[in-house]
């Protein structure tokens, strides 16, 4: 046995074996390092965008004004203080739990982007199983917010951390049965897969391939990602008019961050995985390469992320009983009928 390891180690194979650790170990870094800046970026935009969409709406002089041109400074102001203030843990916490748990949802958040395509080929890694993957990772969000209510030794964060739990554990189930739909019509589960068998033109999208069922998917996916991410009308965990802040009320400096960060990450997502599961990913409605993929994927994004902030300033938060009646009596339902329907329509049609 020990003559057979040494011939298998000879110097050649030893430093090919090293250089190619370390290649694949760079690119690991270099994408880490991408997927970051997407995220930094990702957040100081929305913040911005978000403020300018209120201000829009709601007839507000601050966000016009502020900041110079169209405000556009005060978003950067507000990552500066985030990263200067002090991480105030209140003496009564669990400490080691208060200080994890916005790592998991901040992580949670990071890692979803792995499986995203931006381009026929420009993604992070292209896995077979990446819807399955986006599901399961995006799902240790809830343990990071449990976590972060519990560990504050606060009722209202306790409050939040309980609300939140119940919320995305009972809309897992009708965002699940909106993919099916999709993942039907496709035939795979990797994203890039999906992408690539809408192509040709908007008539060949997922959005249409099913009739009317894959189309009431999307609404049905669309209204049960936002209480996923705890948008409004859906924002029960942090509602400040009960709760002050729900599950962060504690939280202040570079930990409160990474929840900020989150949160406008996760909304970043969902409107990915809508893009990709329905209208095509980096695929041009007309069929052409006009337009870089790249650009179309994160334009299709932004308009749903556009319809987020929307619905924040237009609907009233829904109370925790017409929170739970919407997820079971409403969209799972929706959702098994529009399983059957779409397969049958795909069967026969």
């Amino acid at each position: 046995m020990r003559e057979y390891i040494l011939t298998l180690t000879e110097p050649g194979q030893l430093l090919s074996g090293v250089s190619f650790g370390l290649a694949s170990l760079l690119v690991m870094v270099a994408s880490c390092a991408a997927v970051l800046g997407v995220i930094a970026l990702n957040g100081m935009f929305l913040v911005w965008w978000e403020r300018k969409v209120s201000a829009h709406m709601q007839a507000r002089l601050g966000p016009m004004t502020t900041g110079y041109w169209h405000g556009w400074l005060q978003s950067i102001a507000d990552g500066i203080k985030l990263l200067l203030k002090e991480t105030i843990v209140p003496l009564l916490v669990d400490k080691p739990l208060f200080m994890l748990a916005p790592v998991v949802i901040f992580g949670s958040a990071f890692m979803a982007f792995v499986p995203i395509p931006w381009g026929e080929h420009l993604i992070v890694a292209d896995l077979n199983i990446g819807v399955l993957y986006i599901t399961a990772i995006t799902s240790l969000s809830v343990i990071g917010v449990v976590m972060a209510g519990w560990a504050s030794n606060n009722k209202w964060s306790l409050y939040g951390g309980m609300r939140s739990a119940a919320q995305i554990v009972s809309y897992e189930i009708p965002v699940g049965l909106a993919m099916v739909p999709a993942l039907m019509a496709s035939g795979t589960l990797s994203m890039q897969g999906i992408v690539e068998s809408q192509a040709g033109g908007f008539w060949h999208w997922n959005l249409f391939a099913g009739g009317p069922f894959t189309l009431i998917a999307f609404v049905v996916f669309f209204i049960a990602s936002l209480a996923e991410v705890n948008r409004a009308p859906f924002d029960l965990p942090e509602a400040e008019s009960e709760l002050v802040s729900g599950f962060h009320t504690e939280y202040s400096g570079m930990c409160f961050a990474f929840f900020f960060l989150a949160e406008y990450s996760e909304m970043f997502v969902v409107s990915a995985i809508a893009s990709v599961l329905y209208l095509g990913g980096w695929q041009c409605p007309l069929g052409l390469s006009l337009i870089p993929g790249p650009l179309l994927f994160l334009a299709k994004i932004l308009f749903l992320v556009f319809i987020q902030l929307w619905f924040r300033w237009t609907f009233p938060r829904l109370r925790v009983d017409q929170l739970m009646h919407l997820a079971w009596k409403v969209l799972t339902p929706i959702g098994f009928v529009n399983v059957f329907g779409a397969a049958l329509w795909l069967v026969l049609i």
